[in-house]
């Protein structure tokens, strides 16, 4: 395949986003977010801190500037958001709860499609956990 027809390939496919269906496990359940059912495309991962609500709270607003990143559900104490791909649009559901009891903020990120993320999940969640850092001193 010649170059000139890759460009114009990936230049078309950039301007299709792939959704896929949300998932069905999103939420809290038993006061803890869902598994990672395979870790080829879901990172999870708990990091401890004094204050979890207090936490999720400061991470909202670093969350919403996030590129690509759109905030679906907001309580007191979980974060649902989406975060989509810049080349081809795939969409990841990332999902942030504290976790008063255990002084625990919980973190999930999957991807909507494909078999493997090729290590955006945790990638993200690595994003994730310097900005908790940053509120949480």
């Amino acid at each position: 395949m010649n170059i000139v027809l890759q460009v114009i390939l990936v230049f078309g496919l950039s301007f299709f986003q792939f959704v896929g269906p949300e998932p069905s496990d999103l939420g809290i359940h038993n006061a803890e977010l869902s598994p990672c059912e395979s870790p080829a495309h879901c990172a999870r991962a708990n990091w401890q801190v004094a204050e979890p609500v207090a936490a999720v709270q400061a991470l909202q607003p670093l969350l919403e500037l996030m590129p690509r990143t759109n905030l679906v559900v907001q309580t007191d104490g979980y974060l649902h958001a989406t975060v989509s791909s810049a080349l081809f649009g795939f969409v990841d559901d990332l999902e942030i709860y504290a976790d008063p009891i255990r002084g625990f903020v919980q973190a999930r990120s999957v991807s909507r499609l494909g078999d493997s993320d090729l290590g955006v999940n945790a990638k993200r969640l690595a994003d994730v956990k310097l900005l908790l850092q940053g509120v949480t001193g």
